[in-house]
């Protein structure tokens, strides 16, 4: 049966949705395996909007409040499925923590948490590099809990920061990594190959070489 998925995305009012337009060309092409049922976004006629439309993608416009009730509703009206957040910045409450995703452009822990979003990240990542505190920057995947970035991390991807590197030089090859990982890690959980069961206990599959999150600084 094929999975039904839900993705968040924030972009903002012009620009932005980037990662949820790969995620849904990607499934247009057979490398999701999975049927994205909409896209919810809190910018009525923003980036990600534009994006939905062109692609023929159902679009949700959600001004909030972001409360667990609010969340609920949305995860009831589209049948319970596997939820994605790409680019998502509003705290997720309410909502069983195996069956929420998240992508993150940055390396966890030490680079997540409320306000660590976007070039927010690369700006404390370049940073952290010029006081000699990391060499690398990643980016992350884990479940979601009900505290920003602090669900358990199943997927990262280190990402080597260069001498002559600046917050958006970075941030670009960061948005690379992504948008050629996203779906394909995504797959794992959609299948079923990585889980999380309960207490938090992650499970991967024996040939997934996965390492434990960076932890630099």
């Amino acid at each position: 049966m094929e999975e039904k998925l839900l993705i968040f995305a924030s972009g903002d009012a012009k620009e932005g949705g980037s990662g949820f337009q790969e995620m849904a060309e990607n499934s247009q092409t057979g490398v999701l395996k999975a049927k994205i049922l909409a896209v919810v976004s809190h910018h009525e006629n923003g980036g990600v909007r534009q994006k939905a439309d062109k692609l023929g993608i159902p679009f949700e416009f959600w001004p909030g409040p972001f409360t667990a009730e609010g969340y609920q509703l949305l995860f009831r009206k589209y049948g319970q499925p596997l939820v994605a957040c790409s680019g998502w910045v509003k705290l997720v409450k309410g909502l069983s923590t195996h069956r929420v995703i998240n992508i993150h452009p940055g390396p966890l822990p030490d680079f997540g948490g409320p306000g660590m979003y976007g070039h927010y990240v690369h700006e404390a990542v370049m940073a952290a590099f010029k006081e000699g505190k990391i060499k690398c920057s990643a980016v992350s995947m884990h479940f979601v809990d009900p505290e920003y970035d602090k669900g358990p991390v199943f997927f990262q991807y280190p990402v080597v920061i260069r001498e002559d590197d600046t917050t958006k030089t970075i941030a670009a090859r960061v948005n690379k990594i992504e948008h050629g990982w996203q779906s394909w890690v995504t797959n794992l959980v959609i299948n079923g190959q990585i889980q999380l069961h309960g207490n938090n206990k992650l499970v991967v599959p024996d040939w997934y070489h996965f390492h434990e999150p960076l932890s630099q600084t």
